[in-house]
């Protein structure tokens, strides 16, 4: 796997919690595609750390190889969500390349340990923040949802969401054994009080979305994981979506929601007690602006939006603490604590919000 006048050697990667290629594997799963002789490869230590990465830098580009982690290799899904990319890069859509293997361009490659793909590298940089890269993160969610409301999958997509979910409610259920005793800065009281509080208002809020029509509007492939980890910029718009994994049939105002809130979340500092209870006004409008720039948006959907948004918060919080205890490093008693007061700020202001970007 090197070029026979500059051999570079294919050398495993290590990082401490990612699971990592070895060399064998990875010669025989690079045998399968003609990429040119390798240059360089480095680890690419981004997402689930079950599914290793390596960034390739080849005679015929730049290239990402991906092995799926453990539980997401199903061959099924992984071709659904492929399908999906192929019909949106058809239209035009930005997101990276699919590259096919050399015998028969299959987009995934099959062995005996895992199911592989491999990408072509786009370059860009995250998200900063500014109103006109949350207006382009606006826009382009209403362009893919506008692609898609009439796509038809050749293989069955999943469905359900964070939204009015069982996985969610037990997840609240497990959250007070996941602490072994440590609350960190939270009395027992302040703990039980949080725990509870969160339960009933995810409770409250699904009910509240239902009766809005939830059950009954128009379900479409959604994307189901718009944030800013999943775009990436390039003079202040949109080049490139990734990560199609979670893809699936949901009302699109799943997607808005969990779009809004992940483009206003302000946090300013490392203890997320001491995070600010508020969301990015300004991001919130001009997302939404965005989106209704391409697909209209209606005053149904809009008046759901702070009722999800507080469900999508708590189901993002509420799975990985119930899990591990813990928010990514952040300790989950007191990533909740930030949530309840993120959740009391959104219920309280909800009126407001939507009266406002129903004039916008």
């Amino acid at each position: 796997m090197s070029s026979p006048s500059s051999p570079s050697p294919i050398a495993a990667y290590v990082k401490e919690g990612y699971e990592h290629f070895d060399r064998d594997t990875l010669a025989i799963v690079l045998s399968h595609f003609d990429l040119g002789y390798i240059k360089g490869l480095m680890d690419f230590d981004r997402g689930s750390r079950r599914a290793p990465k390596l960034l390739l830098k080849t005679s015929k580009g730049n290239f990402l190889i991906k092995r799926r982690a453990r539980g997401k290799d199903d061959p099924f899904k992984v071709a659904f969500c492929h399908a999906l990319q192929m019909y949106l890069a058809s239209k035009e859509f930005p997101l990276p390349a699919l590259i096919g293997t050399k015998e028969e361009n299959n987009s995934l490659l099959q062995l005996d340990s895992g199911v592989y793909e491999i990408f072509e590298f786009i370059r860009g940089h995250p998200y900063g923040q500014g109103l006109e890269e949350t207006f382009a993160a606006g826009r382009t969610l209403g362009k893919y949802h506008l692609l898609l409301r009439n796509y038809q999958p050749e293989y069955e997509p999943p469905y359900g969401s964070y939204h009015d979910s069982k996985h969610v409610r037990g997840a609240l259920r497990q959250i007070p054994q996941s602490f072994g005793g440590n609350l960190g800065k939270l009395t027992a009281a302040e703990f039980e009080s949080v725990t509870k509080y969160l339960t009933a208002t995810y409770d409250a809020s699904a009910r509240k979305t239902n009766e809005m029509g939830f059950p009954n509007w128009e379900i479409q492939i959604v994307h189901s994981d718009w944030h800013p980890g999943n775009m990436l910029f390039r003079e202040r718009e949109v080049v490139a979506v990734i990560d199609y994994d979670a893809a699936r049939l949901q009302p699109r105002v799943t997607d808005l929601a969990n779009g809004i809130l992940q483009f206003s979340m302000v946090t300013n500092a490392n203890d997320p007690m001491d995070w600010p209870e508020y969301c990015d006004e300004g991001r919130i409008k001009r997302f939404v602006r965005g989106y209704d720039s391409v697909n209209v948006i209606s005053l149904a959907e809009l008046e759901a939006v702070p009722y999800l948004m507080v469900e999508a918060l708590i189901a993002e919080a509420a799975l990985p603490i119930a899990a591990h205890g813990k928010f990514g490093k952040i300790h989950g008693a007191h990533f909740l604590m930030m949530v309840q007061r993120k959740v009391q700020w959104l219920l309280g202001e909800a009126p407001r919000l939507t009266e406002q970007l129903s004039e916008d």
